[in-house]
């Protein structure tokens, strides 16, 4: 049976894994076995997948970014180069606390941003999109836009990566897409 995704041959992947067709996967990367990957996905360079991750459909991990056990990223999310996941709330090398790992959910089409940290058990809302260094320590709700150390929300995102500027009706519009969107109670939505 040949695959029908691509390894470089520095890659190390054990089995058994489930690898999507169209997914590359570059130099020195290391998936382990237990873990899901989906379809057209790009796995950059130095990247580790721990068991039992799942990763969705064309979701981008760039260069040097360890997805620990615990984390699911669903379809079209970016994961920037270097940031990071943890998986054990209070770590102590004495203290083993495998089997203890708090979940950490990233929604479909989120982006968090180069160098930041995302401290485990929360989730990342669809659309979503995460500053590079920010430190994740709350639920990010989606389209919304979080900075800073810890993370702050600074704004809303549209689906293509704009920042929205909402008007006294609460509707903004993405200068890309020209998606509307609606802002009402603290919640952002994509209208029809």
């Amino acid at each position: 049976m040949s695959e029908t995704y691509f390894a470089h041959p520095t890659a190390v992947i054990d089995q058994p894994c489930t690898i999507g067709a169209g997914t590359r996967i570059w130099h020195f990367s290391h998936i382990m076995a237990g873990s899901v990957i989906g379809e057209n996905c790009n796995l950059g360079q130095n990247v580790v997948i721990s068991p039992g991750v799942t990763l969705g459909n064309n979701v981008k991990v760039q260069n040097n970014v360890s997805v620990y056990t615990g984390v699911t990223c669903e379809d079209d999310v970016f994961l920037g180069p270097s940031m990071v996941f943890t998986n054990v709330i209070n770590p102590r090398s004495a203290v083993n606390r495998r089997g203890q790992y708090t979940l950490t959910n990233v929604r479909k089409g989120a982006t968090i941003g180069a160098n930041a940290t995302v401290v485990c058990g929360h989730e990342i809302g669809s659309y979503a999109f995460v500053g590079a260094g920010a430190v994740v320590t709350t639920d990010v709700a989606p389209y919304a836009l979080v900075v800073g150390n810890p993370a702050r929300q600074r704004g809303w995102m549209s689906e293509y990566g704009h920042k929205l500027t909402f008007d006294n009706q609460g509707e903004a519009i993405c200068p890309e897409s020209g998606d509307r969107y609606h802002l009402e109670n603290g919640r952002v939505t994509k209208m029809q």
